[in-house]
C-alpha cells in the first residue's frame, strides 16, 4: 500500500539544548563542553534522518540563540522543521549531562520554557501533515497542563491523521507535579498503536515486575515493547511474543539509548521489516549510542542501514 502525503515520520515534543562533554566524567571547572539538541522526540527524529528516512520534528522553541542552534542542527542532519514555532519571551530549555557508565546525572533548566506552552491550538496547526508514523513520549504531558491536553488530542483524539501512533513512556519522576503519573501514562499508552516502556519505568509507575504483567496492564496497543536493559526487549503483538537480547558493548554513557532503540524499531517498521528484525535494528542503534556521551551520532556503515538501504516505505500497521 502506498503511503499518503507527508513525511514518513513526525515527532512532536520538547527539544532543549544539551550541554555535554565528549569525554565522560564529573563536571568540573576544566570540563570542555559541546552543545547539541537534546530531547526524546528530536533524538528519534535525528536517528531516523540518519537512517535515511523523511522525518519532521514539531515543537516550540524560544526566540534565542539556543532555539536557533536546535533549528540549524536539525536542518543540517535532514530533519524537517517547517512546523516549529518560536515563543517570544520564553526560553529554550537547557540541560547539562554529567556522564558516566555507572549512572548519568542530568541537570535541567527548563522551567517556563517555550516547550511548556504547547497546547491544543498548536496541535491543530499540525493537521494535514499525515505522516506514516507519529511518535510521541511521556515527557511532554509532564511539562504543563496545556502539554498534557495537547498529548491527549494527539493520542486519544488522533488530531494528526496517521495509521500508526507510537508512544515511548519515558517516565521522568522529577517532572511530575503530583502523583497521577501512573494514571496519565496508562491512559495515553492505552491509546497508542505501538508502546515502548522500560520494565524499571513500568515498575515505578504501575507496580508491575515482569513484561507479561505490563502486557496485562496494557492490552490495547497493537504492539508493546518492554525493554529490560542488557536482558533485552520483549515484543507483544499480533505475531506473538518475541524476545531479542542485545550484543554486548562497552557502555560509555546510557542516556539516549532508549530513543535510539525506538528509532531503530520504527525504521524497521517503515522498511517493512518483520517484528524480530525491528527488535534487532533497535538494539543495534541503541548499542551504538551507548558508546558515546551524546544522544545521537553518525551511524557506521557496519550497521548495514542508512539512506542507501531504505526502499519503498510501507504503510505501517504495527503488525
Amino acid at each position: 500500500m502506498q503511503r499518503k502525503k507527508g513525511p514518513e515520520a513526525l515527532t512532536v515534543g520538547e527539544t532543549m539544548v544539551m550541554v555535554a562533554s565528549p569525554t565522560p566524567g564529573a563536571i568540573s571547572a576544566e570540563t570542555s563542553f559541546m552543545l547539541r539538541p537534546g530531547g526524546a522526540e528530536a533524538n528519534v527524529a535525528v536517528h531516523l534522518a540518519r537512517l535515511g528516512h523523511c522525518v519532521e520534528w514539531a515543537g516550540l522553541l524560544g526566540a534565542d540563540p539556543f532555539g536557533s542552534l536546535v533549528l540549524s542542527y536539525l536542518e543540517d542532519v535532514g530533519v524537517g522543521v517547517e512546523h516549529v514555532r518560536t515563543v517570544p519571551g520564553a526560553p529554550t530549555g537547557v540541560y547539562f549531562k554529567d556522564a558516566s557508565p555507572d549512572g548519568t546525572r542530568v541537570y535541567y533548566y527548563r522551567t517556563g520554557s517555550a516547550a511548556s506552552q504547547m497546547d491544543t491550538t498548536y496541535v491543530e496547526s499540525l493537521r494535514g501533515i499525515e505522516p506514516a508514523v507519529l511518535h510521541l513520549s511521556g515527557i511532554t504531558p509532564a511539562l504543563s497542563d496545556d502539554c498534557h491536553e495537547a498529548m491527549r488530542r494527539l493520542l486519544i483524539d488522533r488530531a494528526v491523521a496517521t495509521p500508526c501512533v507510537s508512544f515511548d513512556v519515558n517516565y521522568r519522576p522529577g517532572l511530575w507535579r503530583d502523583s497521577n503519573a501512573g494514571d496519565v501514562m496508562r491512559e495515553l499508552a492505552a491509546s497508542a498503536d505501538v508502546v515502548f516502556v522500560g520494565l524499571d519505568e513500568a515498575t515505578s509507575l504501575w507496580n508491575v515486575t515482569s513484561a507479561p504483567q505490563v502486557r496485562a496492564l496494557l492490552p490495547e496497543p497493537k504492539v508493546l515493547v518492554v525493554k529490560n536493559s542488557s536482558h533485552g526487549a520483549i515484543s507483544f503483538g499480533p505475531e506473538g511474543v518475541l524476545q531479542e537480547t542485545p550484543a554486548t558493548v562497552a557502555v560509555v554513557e546510557p542516556v539516549g539509548a532508549g530513543d535510539a532503540f525506538a528509532a531503530g524499531w520504527l525504521s524497521g517498521l517503515l522498511r517493512g521489516a518483520d517484528p524480530r528484525q525491528r527488535l534487532v535494528l533497535g538494539h543495534a542503534i541503541a548499542g551504538h549510542v551507548l558508546q558515546t556521551t551524546f544522544d545521537d551520532t553518525d551511524l557506521p556503515a557496519s550497521l548495514g542501514v542508512g539512506p542507501q538501504s531504505v526502499g519503498r516505505v510501507h504503510q505501517p500497521s504495527a503488525e
